[in-house]
């Protein structure tokens, strides 16, 4: 999709404004600039959630409690995700997608770093995101987390096969995903890391989400699935590695001088019980993410607050920010916002809510409307496909 005419967003309250020109922050406004009004408002960066599942947007209508009940995180994963993304077809994976992307954007994110799952919708499935990202405005890495836990290795060469069909754009980047190192074989990590190489991209992987990822690492030989992932030649420089729960401070430091992310997902850590990612105050690279959870990273950010008090973390600061810098890192800008050269991805805030959301010069959101589609026919498409959703999901 081409970006918007050249933008002019402000003044604003504090008689700041924001050039964008070819969808990138520029010094000053081109001739004929668009002006985006804000006098009543404040111009910050967009929110960039570092790590997300869009095919869980239908989770708050209605996803029925397992039963019977998981007592650990493995029986999490058994009984609603994995039955879940079994049960995905094409329109409730669009629906998800929507509802999830239209209510990121609501609340000002700018930019998702997707890791998506749907094994009996493998093939096209990354087309549909894509789709949705163009169509409301948000900007996305998205990715296959290859799998081999249902169908073997064919499954896993089908899902990194995906990885390959991203259709990049202004606004899209594609990456290279594993679901973790315990649900894959060494010849897929090998063959992922490949990828990636050949693709000039970049892993997205979950590691050390649960003490079962190490176990399983350990039995195959390797220290933990940082080390697999290194002995394997699979720590890409500025891979993105999801969670690290149960990383030693050790590791954290490792991944940092393989120049690779770490993304906290507080809020999903505390829901699945498998503990709090507290050696991640060593990482030198750190984002914030949400796991599926909404994209609303002011929500995620006063939970990250809220645990790193009670667990005494007192470096948590800086991790909602540090998703500007992962985010240029993939689209080649420059890391600091708002600054000449930076990704125009910008959101206007007026009396705590978001007025504007701006990303890559396109006004995604105006006077707190979605210009892309509209809210309400979104929720209630997504509402109705939930309820399909369940009903396989039931019979899995």
């Amino acid at each position: 999709m081409a970006l918007s005419e050249p933008l002019l967003v402000g003044p604003d309250r504090d008689g700041r404004t924001v050039a964008i020109v070819d969808g990138r922050v520029a010094g000053s406004a081109a001739q004929g600039s668009r002006t985006l009004s804000c006098t009543e408002g404040r111009i910050a960066p967009g929110a960039v959630c570092a790590h997300t599942h869009l095919y869980s947007g239908l989770a708050p209508y209605g996803m029925p409690a397992p039963s019977p009940a998981p007592e650990n995180f493995l029986q999490i994963l058994e009984r609603v995700w994995w039955r879940l993304d079994r049960a995905l077809d094409a329109e409730t994976l669009r629906a998800a997608a929507m509802d999830y992307v239209a209510r990121a954007l609501l609340a000002g994110t700018t930019a998702l770093i997707d890791h998506h799952e749907s094994p009996n919708l493998i093939e096209g499935s990354l087309a549909i995101l894509a789709e949705v990202c163009e169509q409301l405005g948000m900007r996305a890495l998205l990715c296959y987390g290859a799998t081999e836990r249902n169908f073997g290795r064919i499954e896993a060469e089908r899902g990194l096969a995906e990885c390959r069909r991203v259709p990049a754009s202004s606004l899209v980047r594609g990456l290279v995903g594993l679901h973790a190192c315990f649900t894959v074989s060494d010849d897929t990590i090998r063959a992922a890391a490949d990828l990636a190489r050949e693709l000039s991209t970049v892993l997205h992987v979950h590691v050390a989400e649960d003490s079962a990822d190490v176990r399983d690492s350990r039995s195959r030989g390797a220290a933990g699935p940082l080390e697999r992932l290194s002995n394997l030649g699979a720590l890409v420089p500025g891979s993105i590695l999801a969670h690290g729960v149960h990383l030693t401070r050790g590791q954290v430091e490792a991944a940092g001088l393989a120049s690779c992310w770490l993304v906290h997902n507080p809020r999903s850590n505390e829901g699945n019980r498998v503990g709090y990612a507290g050696n991640l105050q060593f990482a030198s690279k750190i984002a914030l993410g949400t796991d599926g959870w909404n994209a609303d990273m002011a929500e995620e950010e006063a939970a990250l607050v809220r645990l790193a008090k009670d667990h005494g973390d007192n470096r948590a600061a800086g991790r909602l920010a540090g998703g500007h810098a992962l985010i240029a890192e993939r689209f080649r800008a420059v890391s600091e916002p708002l600054a000449p050269g930076a990704l125009g991805d910008a959101v206007v805030w007026e009396n705590e809510k978001v007025r504007h959301s701006i990303v890559g010069g396109r006004v995604a959101v105006e006077d707190g409307r979605l210009i892309g589609g509209n809210i309400d026919v979104i929720s209630r498409a997504a509402r109705d496909s939930a309820l399909g959703l369940w009903e396989r999901m039931a019979a899995i």
